[in-house]
């Protein structure tokens, strides 16, 4: 630190972030500012600066936001091509929807299905709701209805898809393989959100209906039918093999986060090559796609070296040394809510950043209590994807976006129920922590 200020001061550019997010600041331009204010607080040079982003180009932030940039790629080339759109397709017509429950149901698990595959829930549900709306239309639900259902069902894709960016960061954070991220973190909370989701739709359903409803014009939509081209069914049965293969060998040979490039170029290419594009044309689209990423990918680069300048301050050394005395009286268990609580209520911004503060500022403490791997993994999970359910963020909104729906009110509503059983779920586990050890 410069002029020998206390380590604790090293916040000071996390406590800008988190004030400049909250009051809907830009996000890239936070960070900037605030990893800027983090080499001024650290006495660094123009020239360190420069190796420091350097760096950051082969940190873990920086293959994160590489993964999310091919991801936006390869979901490209299966919008393109109209594998997505028969994916979509035949979760529909397979579920034979006939009533608004089968409908809810149906749409939960296309969107579950979709954000899994493709790793983004804004783009996912993109491709979703402009098929899915004429079928809930004219069976009734109102958009307040289908906004929630694509907002609580597309978080638990995150949660559970191999490849997506938060599952392969809270992999690579607490080196667990997927079997057990699954068993002990991600399945338990996609079934709390997916059952507060279904449940919190059907009441909001009884609320807005005859108050909210979609144009007529929506309904007669459903009538004209969707019929996927030759390609587009061969290039879906191309991608489902080639991803189930591609995942099953990951699995067995405990790949890494490393893996899900070459995964993402197999898949866009095998996929789109079946579905008959060129070579040049899926080429086109992978560049196309991660094109509108490039942001996030500079935004990830700007993270790594903004937590390192946090880092060698000794701040988060600090904190584990004044939250120490807390952590003694009550334990690993009061460690977890604690540290669980301050991601979902004290850190904004990116998840998957926001992921790797948290993991950053607690470290110190987790391995000194040496805290349950696949615990912390909890904590870093609801830490870090619920705080977009906490409070009414671009993905909230977004997702009202797309279902054509202007009440907030209810998704809110929504939003307060997931967050208070998932911060439940953890509190519970942090119980049993305490009374087994495990």
């Amino acid at each position: 630190m410069i002029l020998g200020l206390p380590p604790i001061l090293g916040f000071i550019p996390m406590l800008l972030y988190i004030v400049l997010s909250f009051r809907g600041g830009d996000v890239l331009s936070v960070v900037l500012v605030s990893v800027i204010a983090g080499g001024l607080l650290t006495g660094q040079t123009v020239i360190s600066f420069g190796q420091a982003l350097a760096g950051a180009l082969g940190s873990f932030m920086g293959l994160i936001g590489f993964i999310i940039l091919m991801g936006s790629g390869t979901g490209e080339v299966l919008s393109q091509t109209g594998i997505a759109q028969n994916i979509v397709h035949l979760v529909i017509t397979k579920a034979r929807v006939r009533t608004k429950r089968q409908a809810m149901l149906a749409t939960m698990g296309t969107s579950v299905l979709l954000v899994g595959l493709l790793g983004s829930m804004a783009g996912s549900n993109a491709i979703l709701a402009p098929i899915i709306i004429p079928i809930v239309a004219l069976l009734g639900i109102t958009p307040s209805t289908l906004s929630i259902l694509l907002h609580g069902a597309g978080a638990t894709g995150l949660y559970l898809g191999p490849f997506v960016p938060p599952v392969i960061t809270t992999m690579a954070l607490t080196k667990t393989n997927y079997l057990q991220y699954l068993l002990t973190t991600g399945l338990p909370i996609s079934i709390i959100v997916w059952i507060c989701t279904y449940f919190m739709a059907i009441r909001v359903q009884k609320a807005t209906e005859g108050k909210y409803s979609y144009s007529e014009e929506d309904m007669v939509a459903a009538g004209e039918g969707y019929k996927p081209t030759p390609g587009a069914i061969r290039g879906t049965w191309m991608f489902a093999i080639s991803m189930a293969a591609l995942i099953a060998y990951g699995i067995v040979s405990k790949a890494g986060a490393n893996y899900v490039i070459p995964v993402m170029l197999i898949v866009a290419f095998v996929s789109g090559l079946g579905a008959g594009f060129s070579f040049e044309a899926v080429l086109k689209a992978l560049v196309k796609g991660g094109s509108r990423m490039y942001w996030i990918f500079f935004l990830f680069v700007l993270y790594d070296p903004f937590l390192n300048f946090v880092t060698k301050s000794g701040a988060f050394t600090a904190l584990a040394d004044y939250l120490k005395p807390l952590v003694d009286i009550g334990g690993a268990a009061v460690f977890m809510v604690v540290s669980m609580l301050v991601g979902v209520f004290g850190v904004s911004g990116a998840a998957v950043a926001q992921e790797k503060i948290i993991d950053d500022m607690f470290k110190p403490l987790v391995q000194s209590l040496g805290f349950p791997a696949h615990l912390w993994g909890l904590v870093l999970l609801v830490g870090s994807q619920i705080t977009f359910f906490a409070y009414p963020t671009g993905d909230m909104v977004g997702q009202m976006g797309l279902a054509r729906s202007k009440d907030l009110k209810s998704m809110i509503k929504n939003g307060l129920v997931i967050t208070g059983a998932t911060c439940g779920y953890v509190v519970l586990r942090a119980i049993v922590l305490a009374i087994t050890g495990r």
